[in-house]
């Protein structure tokens, strides 16, 4: 059951930023168990329940950095939660998250570092029928929850007005971000989860089903293009 996180968690999250090194985290990896990792872990179960049938899997991350990747320190200080469908680039494929830093959590939509193909795709659609995705934004903004994503040095070409702002875009989220001083003991944290990832849903499921078109027509490309072995068998 989760019990909330603490502002002792929030302290310690403060601590590896500014004492990224074995020593410090050793002389305080109680509190990172205690505070951080088992309430993340107990979240994450809880905010999972509702999609358990939906085939998407849950991740929760650990504070352990890859150390194949920059930037090369030693500790995480922010900690996430992906309920998403299985991909092998978590950053290309639509995701519900959660994540928490030393400033507070931020939970919602995600998909950060589409492949280019997968944005194209996404404008044309939007092009050829605007109505439901700019719906779709406008009933999730007024529900609070920010609309966004990095977006291009130019924006590509649009001829649908009031759909401008997403022509810009080369990532898109759907977010909630709330400070620490608000978290620190809140239990109803899961339930504030959860209503903003069913409302985000339909977000999600729109760009999952762009993907796996797209992935299915890369599949079949490469099916058409396989050389079909000879029938007999020969030596070299």
């Amino acid at each position: 059951m989760f019990t909330g996180f603490s502002d002792e968690g929030f302290e310690f999250l403060c601590g590896i930023r500014e004492n990224n090194n074995k020593e410090w985290f050793e002389n305080h990896k109680k509190i990172y168990t205690e505070k951080i990792y088992h309430p993340l872990k107990d979240l994450s179960t809880e905010i999972f329940k509702p999609f358990e049938d939906t085939g998407m899997i849950c991740k929760a991350g650990k504070i352990y950095r890859d150390a194949s990747f920059p930037p090369y320190l030693h500790y995480r200080d922010t900690l996430w939660i992906y309920i998403r469908y299985d991909a092998l680039y978590w950053n290309r494929t639509p995701s519900l998250f959660f994540e928490i830093s030393p400033e507070g959590v931020e939970y919602g939509f995600a998909l950060p570092k589409p492949e280019a193909r997968v944005m194209e795709y996404f404008r044309n659609n939007l092009t050829e029928n605007p109505d439901y995705f700019l719906g779709m934004t406008e009933k999730i903004k007024s529900e609070g929850i920010a609309v966004g994503g990095d977006e291009y040095k130019r924006s590509k070409p649009c001829t649908v007005p009031q759909a401008e702002e997403f022509f810009k875009k080369k990532g898109i989220s759907a977010s909630v971000k709330v400070p620490r001083e608000q978290v620190s003991g809140n239990l109803n944290l899961p339930d504030d989860i959860i209503r903003v990832f069913k409302i985000l849903s339909p977000l999600n499921e729109y760009f999952h089903s762009i993907v796996e078109t797209l992935e299915i027509k890369k599949q079949e490309t490469v099916t058409e293009h396989t050389v079909k072995a000879p029938d007999v068998e020969f030596m070299w």
